[in-house]
């Protein structure tokens, strides 16, 4: 496992790796003293951290501040990049946690920075390649596929037990007994705590899980029939309505 503890004593404000895992594997919750840049060349992974999951497939990145507490959940072998950055950096400063598309020069910066190992002065030329990298991040527009979690303790109970089993079909009022509380004052605190019903919070629940799965590798019909709809028609009307995560071609397997 690379994480920061096994960088060197002093390393050099950018350091990064490329590594490889098998699917299945969780990297449980932790935290590093630098922020750290990961770009994904393939495959799929739930990044989660508190109150929000991003699900990433190949050609994306997620940037991470420092001491930010998160995991990784594999869906499939995955294939990625790792840049540790400085959080002391002036161009890191501030940058918020995001995921967004990588463009050919970001791939082309962590590369660079890459195959320097861990022994190299940050001489001019590194100097510029970890600013432009830094830059091009805080420059990409992020994603909005990801799910948020509120932070009443009922409602929380509620959406883990959602977002682990997407396919579950029991009702609001199931739900709401669930939490202890009456349908009206659960809809209500929901849509106060989250800015959204909950049909509609179920419903990214399973678009987010359904990218992750089409991008496995599963038919849309065995997704469609996993998430708890009736076909593969349903499902695609869901695709229309739901956040962009998927591209055009997977929904339109569907109609």
């Amino acid at each position: 496992m690379k994480r920061t503890a096994d960088l060197p004593d002093r390393p050099p404000p950018v350091v990064g790796f490329a590594d490889r895992y098998l699917g299945g594997f969780v990297d449980g919750y932790h935290t590093h003293d630098r922020s750290q840049l990961s770009l994904f060349l393939g495959g799929t992974v739930t990044i989660s951290t508190l109150g929000r999951s991003f699900v990433l497939g190949s050609g994306q990145g997620m940037w991470i501040p420092a001491n930010t507490l998160h995991q990784a959940n594999c869906r499939t072998d995955l294939a990625f990049q790792v840049i540790y950055v400085d959080p002391t950096l002036p161009e890191a400063e501030d940058l918020p946690c995001k995921m967004f598309d990588t463009s050919s020069l970001m791939r082309g910066l962590a590369d660079e920075i890459i195959a320097m190992r861990y022994e190299f002065s940050m001489d001019e030329r590194m100097t510029s390649i970890a600013r432009l990298l830094v830059g091009e991040i805080r420059r990409a527009r992020p994603i909005a596929d990801r799910l948020l979690f509120p932070s009443d303790p009922r409602l929380l109970r509620v959406c883990e037990a959602i977002a682990a089993q997407p396919g579950d079909c029991h009702d609001i009022d199931h739900w709401a007994r669930e939490a202890g509380m009456a349908r009206r004052t659960f809809t209500r605190l929901f849509q106060q705590e989250m800015g959204m019903g909950f049909a509609a919070w179920r419903r990214r629940v399973r678009v987010v899980e359904a990218a992750s799965r089409l991008a496995a590798g599963q038919s849309i019909s065995e997704v469609a029939f996993d998430l708890g709809y009736e076909n593969a028609s349903s499902f695609s009307t869901m695709c229309s309505i739901g956040p962009s995560v998927f591209p055009p071609a997977w929904c339109a397997q569907g109609r």
